[in-house]
């Protein structure tokens, strides 16, 4: 690896440090409980361990290293935390977490780097699920987590900006009257949020009932056929290289626990975990606020009256959310938040463009 491209890999490393002691030191500051706090604070002091050792290959002191400033998806991490408390942003950074695995990997030597990536994640889950560390949280499935509540919310303020972003400029391309402009907003607003809760309720409630009707069976199954279901279950084993012996033994042990056995029953053959089974009704109300949200963003502008700058304002402020959502969805998605967000921008505003011409055709017909 080249000198050059080296040094570019280590003040990468240490900006994230920096980065991630501030989010940690402002985290500990804000947190109620003691040992929570605690273990905050530790992850700060961790970081700026780390800082400090990126600091020394690329030359600079290491009493120079201080937190850096929070930036703009620090600031909205460090108000969502005090809003809806810091179980939820502690699974939200190990997702962080998960995707500078890739970047450890680039390293000359990345053990020692792996292994503190590791302690980390391990205090981050120590935090996102009390009493469960050990348990095989997946964060790569990010979107899909919660029981699919955070995948409807996220996508419902993206549907909402979007679609009513498009609707307004169409309108107001086609009519300078801000009481037509607020009508038809509010009715895209209200129409999108109630189609996209119906709509989610009634994926997440078919998806549901598919995977409960697959739970009853796989359960009547080991009560009517225990011994051959443990069959099944060696077989199981046997295809993941283990000997007939051991496969054996392990779905006997599993067996002597009926829930246990069919937890591993409906993973081996379904890939189905219960757990994940989700909330319609949780994922409805999640997708109707969210869009409730994303849709508000270019009307409420138009709340204030009809002149130049409040068109302008509409759009400017649309534009930042849809670089800010378009932001959040790529780093969630582990891919590059610049590009998400640019790309969520072209995506939105071109989509916006065409409606605003095309409403600006339709008005100057009418006229």
């Amino acid at each position: 690896m080249a000198a050059t491209q080296q040094l570019t890999i280590y003040r990468h490393f240490l900006n994230t440090a920096r980065r991630s002691a501030a989010i940690y030191g402002s985290l500990a500051r804000m947190e109620a409980d003691s040992d929570r706090a605690a273990v905050f604070r530790q992850l700060c002091e961790n970081e700026l361990e780390h800082a400090a050792q990126w600091a020394e290959l690329i030359g600079r002191a290491k009493s120079e290293i201080r937190p850096a400033r929070l930036g703009l998806a620090s600031i909205i991490l460090w108000l969502t935390a005090k809003m809806i408390g810091t179980t939820f942003i502690a699974k939200f950074l190990i997702r962080g977490h998960e995707k500078n695995l890739h970047e450890i990997s680039r390293l000359p030597d990345p053990t020692m780097m792996a292994e503190a990536a590791r302690k980390q994640e391990l205090a981050l889950r120590s935090l996102a699920y009390p009493g469960q560390e050990e348990k095989d949280h997946h964060e790569g499935g990010f979107l899909a987590g919660e029981g699919g509540t955070l995948r409807a919310a996220v996508l419902g303020v993206n549907d909402g900006l979007v679609s009513n972003f498009s609707l307004v400029m169409g309108v107001a391309g086609g009519t300078g009257d801000a009481q037509f402009i607020v009508l038809a907003g509010v009715a895209g607003l209200l129409a999108g949020a109630f189609s996209m809760a119906a709509g989610e309720y009634i994926s997440m409630r078919s998806q549901k009932d598919v995977y409960e009707n697959i739970v009853r069976l796989e359960r009547a199954e080991l009560e009517l056929w225990p011994e051959r279901e443990q069959d099944e279950l060696a077989g199981f084993f046997e295809d993941k290289g283990l000997s007939p012996e051991e496969s054996k033994s392990i779905a006997a042990h599993i067996s002597q626990d009926p829930e246990m056995a069919l937890d591993t029953h409906l993973k081996e053959e379904f890939g189905l975990n219960r757990e994940d089974l989700g909330s319609p009704w949780g994922a409805a109300l999640a997708s109707m606020v969210a869009f409730t949200l994303g849709a508000l963003v270019p009307v409420f502008p138009f709340f204030f009256g009809d002149s130049g700058p409040i068109f302008a304002i509409s759009a400017v402020l649309s534009g930042l959310a849809l670089v800010t959502v378009g932001a959040g969805l790529a780093w969630m998605s582990g891919v590059n938040t610049l590009w998400g967000g640019a790309r969520m921008l072209l995506v939105g505003g071109a989509a916006a463009a065409v409606t605003f011409g095309v409403g600006t055709a339709i008005g100057e017909t009418i006229s």
